[in-house]
């Protein structure tokens, strides 16, 4: 008898694990890896505009998910899954990024990437699932000058959601959130890192203002505090170009059926006077989604946090609403002189594609004509091809998406293992 509830532990356990490694892949739809070589034809199941060619710029990647370059035009890239990040180098200029060295490894899921500098050190940041961490960056050789990096913000690590990203963006408060303390000489800084951490639950009242939230931190790691709350799983997040606000894809929860709740990209601002008695913004989880769209199924017998509006009158709605489980991840205004000029400021979104819906959904690139305010006036699919047109078939997974010093668009493919360039004629 013992051998056997051994075993069923056993089998439980290895279930789990096996659910953690594979629960970004859509359920029913494996990925099968098309035969790529760095043409136009081999990339010929992706369909893209006329006036624009795709090509390969990195491929044999290991789920590669945030990309970042350096001051000399390398690719960062963290691996997630293979808890590294590597540094990819075009040194013979042809265009493909075929050098490959691993910069750091054995780090806990690995994800956001962002670069400061400081005095005369070159800073690059490191979130992990349980930390932000800081290390020394020599931008002339292309690595790490110590390995045993200093944190800079501790985070939850257990949980559905692991991965956290990183960004440096405007400080927008006007007075210290720590009382009767100045940091850096002053006022903090001119600059605040941004850290998005995702929920630990489909829904749930979380115990943690730290998490379904987005944090910021000053350069240094002084303090950490909420920006925003009620953010499911923001995984990415980016700057308006005129604006400087934070836009911020947002994922909604599972189980309400194949069309909600809808998807979200939201500008995330500091919280104003009306919004002080819950410190931050809140943007309706896990009370409410869409367009303050009241939850009827959770119903906790008991609120403990008061800082969480159950009254969605009190939250904030999204600025575009996305076809349920499409999973929007990476987004980038276009601000790139080799673009045409009729594409400036327009919206660029990943949709990673569903997991968990009937007929599979997403897997494309979208384009938003928007307004500064976040007023739509033209959606379009971008890049489609990843999904099969029968939907039987998955080729790859778009996550990030980033200008390089180049004007070209790169798209990190977890699934495939690719990053692709994308260039306007």
């Amino acid at each position: 008898m013992k051998k056997i509830v051994s075993l069923v532990v056993l089998l439980i356990a290895a279930g789990g694990i096996y659910w953690f490694l594979l629960r970004d892949r859509p359920v029913g739809q494996p990925v099968s890896k098309p035969n790529i070589n760095n043409n136009e034809d081999g990339l010929g199941f992706l369909s893209v505009p006329e006036g624009f060619k795709i090509s390969l710029a990195a491929d044999g990647l290991d789920n590669p998910r945030v990309i970042a370059f350096d001051e000399k035009n390398r690719i960062l890239v963290s691996e997630t899954k293979a808890g590294r990040v590597s540094v990819l180098e075009d040194k013979d200029k042809d265009g493909e990024y075929e050098d490959k060295q691993t910069l750091i490894k054995d780090l806990m899921s690995p994800h956001g990437l962002a670069f400061f500098v400081s005095g005369n050190t070159t800073y690059l940041y490191i979130a992990e699932t349980h930390q932000v961490v800081r290390y020394p960056y020599n931008i002339n050789t292309g690595k790490l000058t110590e390995t045993i990096g200093e944190n800079i913000a501790t985070l939850p690590s257990d949980g559905r959601h692991v991965t956290r990203t990183i960004s440096f963006g405007p400080n927008w408060r006007d007075k210290n959130l720590v009382k009767g303390q100045e940091f850096l000489g002053g006022f903090y800084s001119s600059l605040k890192l941004y850290i998005s951490v995702g929920s630990s639950c489909d829904v749930c009242e979380e115990t943690t203002w730290k998490r379904g939230a987005i944090l910021e931190s000053d350069p240094d790691g002084t303090f950490t505090g909420e920006f925003a709350g009620g953010l499911r799983n923001a995984v990415f997040f980016t700057f308006h170009p005129e604006t400087y606000e934070i836009w911020a894809t947002d994922m909604g929860r599972d189980n309400l059926g194949d069309d909600l709740p809808p998807d979200e990209i939201n500008i995330v601002k500091v919280a104003d006077p009306k919004q002080h008695k819950f410190g931050a913004r809140r943007f309706g989880w896990p009370f409410c989604y869409g367009n303050k769209v009241k939850d009827n199924t959770f119903n906790p017998e008991k609120v403990e946090r008061i800082d969480i509006p159950t009254n969605c009158s009190e939250t904030d709605a999204p600025v575009i609403e996305i076809p349920a489980h499409s999973a929007p991840l990476g987004l980038a205004f276009v601000d790139s002189d080799k673009w045409p000029k009729d594409w400036q400021k327009d919206l660029l979104v990943a949709y990673h594609g569903s997991w968990n819906r009937s007929e599979p959904t997403g897997y494309k690139i979208v384009r938003f004509k928007v307004d500064k305010n976040g007023k739509v006036f033209e959606t379009e699919d971008f890049i489609t091809g990843w999904l099969s047109q029968n939907k039987k078939k998955v080729y790859g997974r778009p996550v990030d998406l980033k200008f390089g010093p180049d004007g070209a668009l790169y798209v990190s493919d977890d699934a495939a293992g690719i990053i692709y360039k994308l260039e306007s004629k």
